[in-house]
């Protein structure tokens, strides 16, 4: 568990690397094989990718998705419920993963 510093997550590309980069993987591996694989794959690659974790206070995260998530929906396999499903749940996935890392979560 890495100890948490709200101002040093304003910076969090210098900061905690490691730990978005864990908390992203273990949300897709969290998925994998709950939901179509090339959905899944393609939400991280063209949606995910371009995200923005952000810290709202209290041990909560949230995933800010690009303001064009829609339309590169529309670029991936399955209909748009899919998407939203499978976005939903990854989304949710890697906010718990952040907050189980950083020692949110009792």
């Amino acid at each position: 568990m890495t100890e948490f510093d709200p101002e040093k997550f304003e910076d969090k590309y210098v900061h905690y690397f490691e730990e978005l980069e864990t908390a992203y993987s273990n949300a897709y591996q969290n998925l994998h094989g709950r939901y179509d694989s090339e959905v899944l794959r393609g939400i991280d690659r063209q949606v995910l990718s371009e995200s923005e974790p952000v810290y709202e206070g209290d041990g909560e995260f949230r995933v800010v998705l690009p303001d064009d998530a829609s339309e590169r929906a529309e670029s991936l396999p399955g209909d748009r419920e899919t998407f939203d499903t499978v976005l939903t749940a990854f989304t949710d996935n890697i906010e718990a993963e952040l907050r189980r890392l950083f020692g949110f979560d009792s």
